[in-house]
């Protein structure tokens, strides 16, 4: 009874005429209900499609690496689809300063549309009473978090947001959960490397982070450098229950009704 919380069915590294297969062994692993997230406006009716599966919900947003492509109208026209039944929350969005600028752009006025780009994706949350999935991205530093924790300050009362692939400290995190947002881990938890994040799943209390795998990216252990998949999420649930000292079963029932809580899920959900 896992939940994916975080992946890209719409992704060109997936073909569509495999998704259903996709879908069916992440059903095997134990992975029953999966969000899929749009990108762009080019992606968005990809996802919803996918979101007509049982078990498959959308969110609908613009990614801070594509806000150079968007029109400037963008979040308006997301606004026509916040009450489809089939998307449950606002993303992804968020602040990327790990990318350098596109061709034409200098880094600040790239990051100022980034931020833009967030705090117009946290009003139309916050008008459709939707929670919000955000990316932050930095080669060095937290500049990056900073930036989306002080955009997310002025809407904590009325949004929640979920950090999500979350890899910083448990310092970090806590700011994020003191604000009354959420974090969600992903396949660099099982990385050897990744101490940080090790420490802080081990200190996040259950209700306050979900789990994902940000497929086709970062791929787990065994899979690592493999395209990522929601069956996948598995490798990295069972690393979370062995660092939480808690059964998988019990890591399962509580992330999954955590997303119960933040997603729009049907009442009698998967």
């Amino acid at each position: 009874m896992l939940t994916d919380t975080h992946c890209h069915l719409a992704s060109h590294r997936f073909p569509p005429a495999e998704i259903p297969a996709l879908i069916e062994r992440a059903h095997h692993a134990g992975v029953t209900r999966m969000v899929t997230l749009a990108t762009s406006l080019q992606d968005l009716q990809a996802n919803l499609t996918h979101a007509q599966t049982p078990g498959v919900h959308a969110c609908i947003g613009i990614h801070p690496c594509d806000v150079h492509h968007a029109p400037d109208d963008a979040t308006a026209r997301l606004a026509a689809y916040v009450s489809d039944p089939r998307v449950c929350a606002i993303g992804e969005s968020g602040l990327d300063y790990y990318h350098a600028p596109p061709e034409g752009w200098d880094e600040a006025a790239f990051r100022q549309r980034q931020r833009m780009f967030l705090r117009q994706h946290f009003e139309l949350a916050a008008a459709a009473k939707l929670n919000i999935v955000i990316h932050t991205r930095d080669h060095s530093g937290c500049a990056s978090f900073e930036d989306a924790l002080a955009i997310y300050s002025d809407f904590q009362h009325t949004v929640r947001a979920i950090f999500h692939c979350f890899i910083g400290p448990w310092a970090n995190a806590k700011r994020v959960l003191d604000s009354g947002g959420l974090v969600s881990f992903g396949g660099v938890s099982t990385f050897k490397n990744a101490n940080d994040i090790r420490d802080t799943i081990a200190r996040c209390p259950s209700a306050a982070f979900m789990l994902e795998t940000d497929s086709p990216y970062l791929a787990p252990d065994p899979h690592r450098g493999q395209r990522n998949e929601p069956a996948f999420m598995r490798h990295t649930a069972e690393r979370i229950a062995t660092l939480r000292g808690e059964s998988l079963e019990t890591l399962a029932a509580h992330t999954h009704l955590t997303a119960n809580e933040i997603f729009r899920f049907p009442s009698n959900p998967i």
